[in-house]
Parts: structure tokens; C-alpha cells; sequence
């Protein structure tokens, strides 16, 4: 009969004092436990009845964690016999990852001349329905907004009116810092943030930072069109590798572009197919990094939202190298025009980016900063979350349904993940997505086509739809008008 193994899990030690959840503790334990090699892989671990009542938490709080441990892939559910430590993770992480000097990135330098004419996508300036990327701008918070605004207006702070810090208002970098350990386990100081003009600024600033004029990059395919203007309008060269149901695949990016400086991708939701990237390509991305000298940015447009489970944790959470760049918007969580984003930067790149910043636009507009400053750290950005995930969970289920119940000869959305903003339908007949998205926006409706969002020459059609704009009762009337488009050709 085997000897008993002593029970790893009993070193656990919960603080109930202010801080992180009992939650984010017990998952931590396992995640770092896992990734230090002190849970080998295949081992057992306990039943969420055996956590709950050994260290007296509730057992909704076991499962919760136990779920999230599940969905990031380091715990594997075996039906009939429990949960096991997973079998995928590399020996290589179960070690101190080693230190190593990292070269300093290019200079402030020039934006290098286009080769080639670069058109925009065409996008209506109107919130039409089904548009992708808008938030409910109908149930933006008008009133905490105002409320807050008048009440900085009166105390009438001149040092907002003059020229400020190129990184941005400090209030406003330690409310992001707060936010960001709070919301997506990312730990890091104000000093390592930079705001910016939304995401599109922050992907500029690092493509002319951390590369130079002719480097690949790797871009997903299919990817995130604007990144990949961004990218060639600083003269880089986007080397396109494909997604799949794990999200990018790194040996495919390895063979076609070993050499590239930088990877430009969204773990959490991939843009626009939703695929997670894995644990496993998750560490093999950071392995390449690490090995090339490379960099990555972390694009996490709109992972606040997911509908089932918590948000998964960020890819910058896993970086030991210093290798990843976190880029946040709050272009999805409150509105575009509000022009606001962040990036998370190594402490040795701040000044770099800083002097960049002051060189573009000096820095942010600072009232509007302070503005949203107060609103995050006055609790208002996570009591809107809240309202904003149970709405879209509504929207989201009204156009699938619209979907499955008026065109479903036509589009299939497959398993949407209940993750984002947007979903993919594809088309099941033969036809030409551009040319439906044109007759569909003649008729007022903004269908994106997915084929656009590709860069190579294998292409699959369908459209990119935003539900998060549209009311419930607005859905099936959009579809309908889809469906007419298609069948038009």
C-alpha cells in the first residue's frame, strides 16, 4: 500500500485583513505553487469541500478559485476523479528564470516614411447598430461624470491649466495602478505608467521605441487591422501569424519570422475571433521573447468582461523578463472620445516613453484627467463595470438570438466565447463580405467584415459584430436588414 503524501495545500495561510480576497489568495497559492514546482505536474489537488473546510472559507469561494485555476490552464478537471495540476507546463518555467540584461531599445527617433498608401478603414462617425468596438454610449455615467467635473471646476486647480507631466497626472497613475491590482492582478507603480491618447497612441509610441524601420513584428491573423497600420506607419514590417482556438500559435510565428522584435497580441480576448490564448502558448510567447531579446505588447482592450467566471489574468502577470508591455484603453470600459489609454512599461523604458510623449502632443489634457482620476478611485469605475457586464450579458444573448432566429441559413456564430464586446458570425453561403457590408451600411447597419481582418490571402468570410451599442429590441430589426444585404448579391 502507497505511503500518504503529506498534503502540500496544508501550508496555505489566508490573511483576512485588508488586501487581496480570500479568492485571489487561494488561487495565487496554487498558481505560484504550480509555477515554482512545489505542485508537480499530474499531482491531485484537493476537493473544493476539503479546501473550504480545512482553512475555513466558504466553499463558493474553493469553487470560484478552483475555476478560475481551470480557465487559465493550470488545473485540469478529470470527470469522476477531480482536479489535477496540469501536465502542459514546460520544465523550464518550474524554475528562477534567469537574469538577463536586456539591450536598450532604440531612441526617440522620426516616424519613417510610408512605402505605400495606407487607407483607413471606413467607419461611420454615428454609433451605428451593431458596430464594433463602441461600448453603451447610451448608458454612459452622465451624472457621476458631471457631479465630478463640477466639483473639480470649483476648486479650480491651476496647475491642471498649464503644461503638466508627460507621463500624466500622478492622481491619475496611482488610481490605474490601484485599479489594475485590483481588477486584473497586475502588479506595478505609478511611475511605470504612461497615459496616452487611447491604445492606438501606446502601440505607436512602442513600435517606434522598440524597433526599428524594416523589423518584424508579429501581428495575429486574423488581427486587429489599426495595429497593423500602426506598426507599418513606423515602418515595420507586420509578419501575420495565425490564430486558432488557443490563440496565436507561436511555433507557426517561430518558423515564419524567428527574427521579429516585437508581438503585438491580445491574450485574454484575441481580436476579433475571442480565442484565449493558452497557458501553454502563453509561456511559449514568453519563452521566444525572452530568448530573442524581443518584445511584446499586450494588448487587453476589453478584458474587464467576461460573462462567465472572473476575468482571466493578464499575459503580463506570468513576465519575469520584464518582456511585456500592457496596453489598457478606456476607450471600451467608458467611451473613445474620451481619448484615454495607458501603458505599462518597464521601469528602464518610463523616460524613454516619457520623452516620446512630450515630443508627440507634451501630455494629455489634465482635466480630463483628474476628472476620471476621481472616478475610479471613488469606486464609480467598478460600480459602472458591474452594471455595464450584466447589461452586455443581455445584449450579447439578444443577438445571438436574433442570429439563430433570423439568419440561420445564413450565419453561424458558432461558440461564441462569453467573453468582449463583439462576437464573429460567419458566412455559410457563398458571398462577398465587403461588398454585404457596404449595402448593409447604406441601410444603417455597421457589419464589419471579418474578411478585412486579415493580412494574408486566405480568408474567411463573415462579419464582426458589436452588441454592446445596441439596445436588446434593436437587434433582431439589424439582423433582419443583414440578412437582406446578403441575400442582395
Amino acid at each position: 500500500m502507497p505511503r500518504p503524501v503529506p498534503p502540500l495545500w496544508s501550508s496555505l495561510a489566508l490573511e483576512r485583513s485588508a488586501g487581496p480576497s480570500l479568492q485571489d489568495q487561494i488561487v495565487a497559492f496554487f498558481r505560484d505553487g504550480i509555477l515554482a514546482g512545489r505542485f508537480k505536474a499530474g499531482a491531485r489537488v484537493p476537493s473544493s469541500r476539503q479546501l473550504a473546510a480545512e482553512h475555513g472559507v466558504a466553499r463558493i469561494t474553493a469553487v470560484q478559485a478552483y475555476d478560475r485555476l481551470v480557465a487559465e490552464g493550470y488545473l485540469v478537471p478529470r470527470r469522476g476523479a477531480g482536479l489535477f495540476v496540469a501536465e502542459s507546463i514546460p520544465e523550464d518555467h518550474l524554475l528562477p528564470a534567469p537574469s538577463r540584461p536586456k539591450p536598450a531599445p532604440p531612441g526617440v527617433r522620426r516616424a519613417a516614411r510610408l512605402a505605400h498608401s495606407l487607407a483607413l478603414p471606413a467607419r461611420p462617425r454615428a454609433a451605428l447598430p451593431l458596430t464594433v468596438g463602441i461600448p453603451a454610449l447610451d448608458h454612459f455615467p452622465w451624472a457621476d461624470w458631471a457631479r465630478l467635473a463640477a466639483r473639480l471646476h470649483r476648486e479650480r486647480p491651476l496647475g491642471a491649466l498649464g503644461y503638466a507631466d508627460p507621463r500624466g497626472e500622478p492622481e491619475l497613475r496611482a488610481a490605474i495602478a490601484e485599479y489594475l491590482s485590483a481588477a486584473r492582478g497586475i502588479t506595478c507603480t505609478p511611475e511605470q505608467i504612461l497615459v496616452v491618447a487611447g491604445s492606438q497612441q501606446g502601440l505607436d509610441f512602442a513600435a517606434r521605441l522598440l524597433a526599428q524601420p524594416g523589423d518584424a513584428i508579429w501581428v495575429e491573423e486574423p488581427g486587429y487591422p489599426m495595429g497593423r497600420l500602426a506598426l507599418a506607419a513606423a515602418g515595420l514590417a507586420p509578419a501575420p501569424v495565425p490564430v486558432d482556438g488557443e490563440g496565436l500559435d507561436v511555433a507557426a510565428g517561430l518558423r515564419s519570422a524567428p527574427r521579429a522584435r516585437l508581438a503585438l497580441v491580445s491574450p485574454s480576448h484575441q481580436y476579433p475571433l475571442g480565442a484565449t490564448l493558452s497557458l501553454r502558448r502563453r509561456l511559449a510567447l514568453l519563452d521566444w521573447a525572452a530568448a530573442a531579446e524581443a518584445w511584446i505588447v499586450e494588448d487587453d482592450y476589453d478584458g474587464e468582461y467576461r460573462f462567465a467566471g472572473r476575468p482571466l489574468a493578464p499575459l503580463h502577470t506570468l513576465d519575469r523578463a520584464a518582456c511585456v508591455l500592457y496596453l489598457g484603453t478606456f476607450s471600451k470600459v467608458l467611451a473613445p472620445g474620451l481619448r484615454l489609454g495607458y501603458l505599462v512599461v518597464p521601469p528602464d523604458l518610463v523616460e524613454r516613453f516619457a520623452t516620446l510623449k512630450a515630443a508627440t502632443d507634451r501630455h494629455a489634457p489634465s482635466l480630463g484627467q483628474l476628472v476620471l482620476a476621481r472616478f475610479i478611485s471613488e469606486g464609480r469605475l467598478a460600480a459602472h463595470l458591474r452594471r455595464m457586464r450584466t447589461l452586455y450579458a443581455r445584449r450579447r444573448l439578444a443577438l445571438l438570438e436574433a442570429l439563430a432566429g433570423e439568419a440561420g441559413g445564413l450565419l453561424d456564430a458558432g461558440d461564441a466565447p462569453e467573453a468582449g464586446l463583439h462576437l464573429v458570425a460567419r458566412l455559410r453561403v457563398a458571398a462577398d463580405d465587403e461588398a454585404v457590408s457596404r449595402r448593409a451600411l447604406a441601410a444603417g447597419i455597421y457589419a464589419a467584415p471579418l474578411s478585412a481582418f486579415y493580412a494574408g490571402g486566405t480568408r474567411q468570410h463573415g462579419f464582426v459584430l458589436g452588441f454592446a451599442n445596441t439596445p436588446e429590441e434593436g437587434m433582431r430589426p439589424a439582423i433582419r436588414k443583414l440578412v437582406d444585404a446578403i441575400r442582395a448579391g
